[in-house]
């Protein structure tokens, strides 16, 4: 009887209002029970949502004691006037209607329409501090077609209902405040209410710093181990291009869910810094490598290369010469050097100088007059400095001294090209150790970069 009462000469169509100049006050209210996505490249919030509206209707009211006490009723919710609240910024595809859920109708008048919805907004997402970054996402409710004077919204809270929120695995939600705005719009002069919910949300960063991050803090340290290795293992230029190449992938998975914006992430600023410290060294070994293959054609070490880099840089970053074992004495028999290498030019000047003291004369020398004893004075000088002993006796000339003449001439020529062979490999030797020593300094420089760079993004990031 009440229904039949109530809704006989009822019109969902019009507005219920006594007097169509005051406008219809309706309460909202949001409850967020969960963040289903928040898609950064296409840059939409997806949140399933309980809206709750309220207004009275003053067609749709009874006298309980009329009806033995009734005090509510609920009727589905399209036979009654329902307000075209809409979110604005919705960025679903389909336009969908409502849900038509019952809506509980009160003595008084007052209507309560509870409804859930799944919705997909828009949201400007900043990834400028990613993966460390905070987002603000806005849900925007108002009346679609009834201005300010007709329909007017307000809050039922100062903030949305967290109550029944479901956690969500990337996003921590760190309020949800409630603003209401009156805008007008160019195409009307009258005022239009709307009520904003803005999502507070933090990322949880977890996922990110183990499975981006780490990795590539990793990988950047393994770059200016490249300096480290031997240059005759022939993998230094490798090991540069291996890790360059690893970033590379690392970049692509961040751009992949990226949006395309001039707005660089702070992950993805540290991978184009890595990359180009990568790529420097890189080239620096490059350069390196040729100054360590220097042989017989290199010219001479300048002389303040001589001095700032062998004398001081050398013994700076404790580089040893090339050959010397580093991990024992320098006296050690066992590992010392042998008596007829050389290690530095200088080395060379002092034996060069052991070879310019024979006393003998030339081996074309039409003067030259052997002793008989000549034999006896090679065997002993020539286990001794290679030289041999000769003299200018008054006695006549003698037979063998053909022989020893021929002996002499081989020795010279031994000699000499002793003294080439030396002299190129002190050249070589001296520019391998160049090499180590600003491999060295390149090496400490690279880690110092790699360093300061974690530093820096850790220090952005809290």
């Amino acid at each position: 009887m009440l229904f039949r009462d109530l809704f006989e000469d009822y019109s969902n169509a019009l507005r219920p209002v006594e007097d169509t100049d005051k406008a219809l006050n309706v309460t909202l209210q949001i409850t967020l029970s969960q963040i289903k996505d928040v898609d950064e490249r296409n840059q939409i919030l997806t949140a399933y949502l309980w809206i709750r509206l309220s207004w009275f209707d003053a067609y749709l009211q009874w006298d309980r004691d009329e009806y033995d006490g009734l005090d509510s009723i609920r009727i589905p919710s399209n036979m009654v006037w329902r307000p075209d609240i809409v979110l604005y910024n919705k960025a679903d595809d389909e336009f969908s209607e409502p849900v038509n859920t019952n809506v509980v109708l009160r003595y008084d008048g007052k209507i309560t329409w509870d409804s859930p919805a799944i919705t997909k907004s828009s949201c400007v997402v900043d990834v400028s501090y990613f993966p460390f970054d905070n987002q603000e996402c806005n849900l925007t409710f108002g009346s679609w077609t009834y201005n300010g004077n007709q329909v007017d919204i307000i809050n039922a809270m100062d903030t949305g209902d967290l109550s029944d929120f479901v956690e969500n695995v990337e996003w921590e939600m760190h309020g949800m405040p409630a603003v209401k705005n009156v805008i007008t719009y160019g195409c009307c002069s009258e005022p239009y209410p709307d009520v904003t919910f803005t999502l507070i949300l933090k990322r949880r960063s977890s996922f990110y710093i183990f499975n981006l991050l780490i990795p590539c803090l990793m990988i950047s340290f393994l770059a200016p181990l490249g300096f480290y290795l031997p240059a005759d293992s022939g993998e230094k230029v490798s090991l540069g291009v291996t890790v360059l190449l690893a970033l590379t992938v690392f970049q692509l998975m961040v751009a992949e869910s990226m949006p395309p914006s001039e707005s660089v992430p702070l992950i993805g600023k540290y991978y184009i810094a890595t990359m180009t410290m990568i790529t420097a060294s890189t080239a620096l070994t490059i350069i390196i490598m040729n100054i360590h293959l220097c042989g017989a054609e290199a010219k001479p070490i300048p002389q303040w290369a001589r001095v700032v880099i062998l004398d001081y840089m050398s013994k700076i970053f404790f580089v040893y010469d090339v050959g010397e074992n580093c991990t024992s004495s320098q006296n050690d028999d066992s590992d010392s050097k042998s008596e007829d290498s050389i290690h530095s030019y200088d080395d060379y000047e002092r034996e060069n100088d052991v070879y310019g003291n024979y006393k003998c004369p030339a081996s074309g020398s039409e003067t030259f007059v052997c002793d008989f004893d000549i034999q006896k004075k090679l065997n002993s000088q020539v286990a001794g400095n290679f030289g041999v002993q000769c003299e200018m006796p008054e006695r006549p000339y003698c037979f063998h001294c053909i022989h020893y003449k021929v002996l002499v001439s081989n020795v010279e020529y031994i000699t000499n090209w002793y003294k080439e062979q030396k002299a190129i490999s002190a050249k070589g030797i001296e520019w391998k150790k160049v090499a180590k020593v600003m491999d060295r300094f390149f090496m400490w420089v690279f880690f110092s970069m790699v360093f300061f760079m974690s530093i820096l993004i850790i220090a952005k990031a809290v």
